[in-house]
């Protein structure tokens, strides 16, 4: 499979701050992948860079095999739709619909409508005025009725309520599988979406920390716990991601497989082992940097 979209080690920086930091990794055309991370990670960076609103200070990206930015033929194929998705004063649903088709070759009318009616977006009302929901829910009409080659869709879930986010889930996969496209999300809303996800990205401080298939991701990393002692004991040799103290007990968060080897040595300092989860593991590549810090500081 051929990746529609590359980034070889980028860094952005504005001023003296990197919000993009060596970044690198790839997303293989007609997968749907999750760029997950904490605020501030360098996610929306990224998909600026992704989408030509933006360029790195160094390093290379290449959408459908070309550099995007200021690229006319290529910028035609790319849907972005951003958190913060803003709307000329005055303009009502209907504006939208109409000027949509205009930047969206593969526009589909037909998943517009679906989508307008199923999340009960109003129409008489200006969008400067809907709620953070209901503008949510204009930027998910744009992102799947565009059917653009590369979809960026940068959270697109706030202040949906359930029934919203799962009208969004159902329509994307349908949509997905009958007209084929790459489709990169950014969410903190890990669990409701990693189904969705064939890849995973995880970047952390501008840098890409986590590249692979989903259901890989939840084997690079597994919990310690018990009494303090025996954890510290066991994850000597390991790094530790994150650490929560919670009355005597003890749990870290490690980098590493959770194999045989490992149970056999939990067994011998008497603790307990378990796997995480996705959310978990993101978070925990979140605290890491901190954490290591501590523990550095106590040693």
């Amino acid at each position: 499979m051929s990746n529609a979209i590359e980034l070889r080690d980028v860094t952005r920086k504005f001023g003296r701050v990197s919000a993009a930091d060596s970044m690198g990794f790839h997303v293989p055309a007609g997968s749907i992948t999750g760029l997950l991370g904490r605020n501030g990670a360098g996610k929306t960076t990224a998909m600026a860079m992704i989408s030509g609103q933006d360029r790195p200070s160094n390093g290379s990206v290449e959408v459908l095999g070309a550099n995007p930015f200021e690229n006319s033929e290529i910028l035609r194929n790319i849907t972005f739709v951003r958190d913060n998705q803003r709307y000329p004063d005055g303009y009502k649903l209907h504006h939208v619909l109409r000027i949509a088709p205009d930047f969206a070759p593969n526009w589909s009318t037909e998943v517009a409508e679906e989508l307008v009616e199923r999340l009960h977006i109003p129409s008489r009302v200006q969008i400067t005025k809907y709620s953070r929901g209901q503008v949510s829910a204009v930027a998910i009409v744009l992102g799947l009725a565009s059917r653009a080659a590369v979809t960026l869709l940068d959270e697109p879930y706030l202040g949906l309520d359930v029934t919203a986010r799962a009208t969004f889930h159902e329509v994307l996969l349908r949509d997905f599988a009958e007209h084929p496209r790459t489709v990169l999300l950014s969410t903190h809303l890990i669990e409701e979406s990693e189904r969705m996800l064939d890849r995973v990205v995880i970047v952390d401080r501008g840098r890409t920390v986590v590249e692979c298939h989903s259901e890989e991701a939840r084997k690079l990393a597994f919990t310690v716990s018990g009494v303090p002692d025996a954890v510290d004991a066991f994850s000597a040799g390991y790094r530790v991601l994150r650490s929560q103290g919670v009355g005597g007990l003890k749990s870290v968060t490690v980098s590493g497989t959770l194999d045989g080897s490992a149970g056999e040595k939990a067994a011998r300092h008497n603790v307990r082992l378990a796997p995480v989860s996705l959310q978990d593991l993101v978070a925990a590549h979140g605290e890491a940097e901190t954490t290591e810090q501590s523990m550095g500081a106590m040693s």
